[in-house]
Parts: structure tokens; sequence; C-alpha cells
């Protein structure tokens, strides 16, 4: 379905991103990796696709880095066709301890990233009257947990942003639309999940059903794969005309 397309997906050596990364690679499309940490191995696993495959280690928290990266991905495989935003951090703290660096970190990678990624993809996409741009949000998209104070104003941006590009391409093949996943078993979780069954002196496996049990009715967590086949429906003529939406795959969070 996606052959001869290209595929960036910023933060996809590991995780959701490299989940979704496959799914467009099954489809044929040549992919742009992103991220910090071993690259080789997710080469590998994308090359094994049978697709082109390219790596820039960019730090999304640099203007200028990212107009590198862009650039390398014009000049390897023509332009970006495919754009996921999907770069995010991390910190938990209440808001009058939170620390302004930290703050500022967030919001660079997890919103200020999308927005020049999305701003140098553009006008390649509306000349050849097609694109998708995919912003991975969050549920906290959606709704607040505390102790997330940059996090969810992040992620309440990336919808935003989602909103305002489908909005302003609404009459082109260019679509944009965020998916807002509940918890999945990312390393960034895996994080918050040690760190439960550290203050609470149970298993990992007793602090995941815990972690699921405040929040997502379904006590399973998505899946990157499943998250992968959603970015794979929004790339397809049946989404031709989805845009601006903020889908939440949660198991039933915001539904709650």
């Amino acid at each position: 379905m996606l052959k001869n397309k290209t595929a960036l997906v910023t933060g996809s050596t590991s995780g959701i991103g490299l989940g979704i990364a496959k799914a467009l690679a099954r489809q044929g499309a040549n992919i742009v990796l992103n991220g910090f940490g071993d690259a080789e191995g997710p080469q590998a696993e994308i090359r094994a696709l049978g697709v082109n495959v390219a790596y820039h280690g960019a730090d999304m928290s640099q203007a200028s880095e990212i107009e590198a990266m862009m650039a390398f991905a014009a000049e390897r495989f023509g332009q970006v066709d495919i754009l996921v935003n999907n770069a995010g951090i991390q910190h938990v703290s209440r808001i009058e301890n939170f620390p302004t660096e930290r703050w500022d970190a967030i919001i660079a990678i997890n919103l200020t990233s999308a927005f020049h990624t999305t701003r140098l993809a553009l006008p390649a996409m509306r000349a050849a009257n097609w694109g998708r741009i995919i912003n991975v949000a969050s549920v906290h998209g959606l709704v607040a947990s505390a102790e997330k104070s940059a996090y969810v104003a992040a992620k309440h941006g990336i919808v935003g942003l989602t909103k305002v590009t489908a909005l302003e391409n609404a009459t082109t093949g260019v679509t944009c639309n965020a998916i807002c996943p509940g918890w999945v078993l990312t390393p960034l979780v895996q994080k918050q999940v040690d760190a439960k069954a550290a203050a609470l002196g149970v298993s990992n496996e007793d602090a995941k059903k815990a972690l699921l049990g405040e929040k997502e009715p379904s006590m399973q967590f998505t899946t990157p794969d499943e998250l992968g086949e959603l970015a794979v429906f929004f790339c397809s003529a049946a989404a031709n005309n989805v845009r601006g939406v903020a889908w939440n795959m949660d198991g039933g969070w915001v539904a709650q």
C-alpha cells in the first residue's frame, strides 16, 4: 500500500515509534528512524522487512538538528511522505517542585519538535497533494493526571497542533491526525512500573496490575504493533477524509 513512500518516525529506536515504523515498513514504505541508543538493531529489523532504511540521530530539542534531519531524509529518499511525530520524554513531580529545566525539555521534545518537523514537511506534501502527518499524543492529550504537568500540557498542545494542521490542509490530500494511547509497556512506562514496585514493595507484575487498575478498565497494555496498525489505517485511502481526530486507544480510560 505504501510502496515508494517514505516515512520519517521520530523517537523510533524502540517502543511505540519502532512499532509504528515496522508497521509502515510492512506496507512497503521506506523508513527514516530517529532516536537515542542503539540504532543498528532497529535498522536491521526494518531492513529485514524488505524496505530501505536510514537513521538520523537528531536531538529533537534542537531546531537546527531537526532541520538537518529533514534535509537528510529529503536528500536520501526525495521527500517525507509520512511524518510520525513520536519523540517524547517524561518527568513526574508536583508543579511547585517541577524542575524548570525538565519542563523546558519536555515542551521542546514532546511539542515544539512536532511543529518544526511539520513546518518542514508540509511544502513537499502539499506540492505532491498527498501526505500523512500522524502525531503520537497520549490519553494525556485528552485528560490529565496529577504530577505530570509538563507532559499533559505538551500532549494537549499536540492535539491542538493536530487540529490546526488538519484545518489548514483540509482541501488538500494532506491529512493530520493524532493517536492517543493509554498505557503502553514502553521503556518509559516500565520505569514507572519499577518505581511503583519499589514504592509499594510488590513484584513487577503486581505493580503492572496496580498501574492498569488505576486508569485502564481493560486491564491490559496497548501494544506498539496495535498502534502501528492504526497508523497504517491513517495512511490508507479509507482515511482520506479522517482529519484532525484525536483517536484514543486506551482500553476504556477516557470512556469512564
